[in-house]
């Protein structure tokens, strides 16, 4: 049996499934009460980015140039939100205390210093975000992220960069 997915239903899914990460965040801060770290934060706007990214494209609908712009675009944030989440597991695998801590909350960062500064010391520091308050499967939030990045950059080269150059449908087989 093969299923057609036009290039924008591809895009949108996969907005979709940016939504539900960020769902899913929103649902441990508010519901868990698991505070977001400033990694934490910075790869929901990996996350945030990606959606809307698809957003657009599905939007927009573009031709095979389009797309294949679109898809460069997708995996620069699935890259960055991929680096983000390896820093936090790389700081929580570390023993205590041996990462310096960025000392302020973000918001309170970013009144104080610039954008940059504010990145340097979060991505540098941040010896609070060691913590782990969640797992599944043995695996921390930041892994999830992670693996989610990756799964969706396939999404993307899948939707966006298909073998058949000729039609803007690419074929699920099952």
């Amino acid at each position: 049996m093969t299923i057609s997915i036009t290039r924008r239903t591809g895009n949108a899914l996969g907005f979709l499934a940016c939504v539900g990460l960020m769902a899913y965040a929103l649902y441990a801060q508010y519901v868990l009460a698991l505070e977001p770290c400033p990694l934490c934060i910075f790869q929901r706007a990996a996350v945030i980015t990606l959606g809307v990214l698809f957003l657009v494209a599905a939007l927009h609908n573009p031709g095979q140039r389009g797309a294949r712009v679109y898809a460069g675009l997708q995996l620069l944030a699935v890259t960055v939100g991929v680096l983000v989440s390896s820093r936090h597991i790389w700081i929580q695998m570390q023993p205590p205390g041996s990462v310096e801590a960025c000392g302020a909350n973000l918001n309170y960062l970013f009144d104080i210093l610039p954008p940059f500064q504010v990145i340097k010391k979060v991505l540098f520091g941040s010896g609070e975000c060691g913590t782990i308050d969640w797992r599944l499967l043995g695996l921390s939030m930041p892994w999830w992220v992670a693996i989610s990045q990756v799964v969706l950059g396939a999404w993307a080269l899948f939707v966006n960069m298909p073998a058949r150059a000729s039609t803007s449908d690419v074929a699920v087989r099952q």
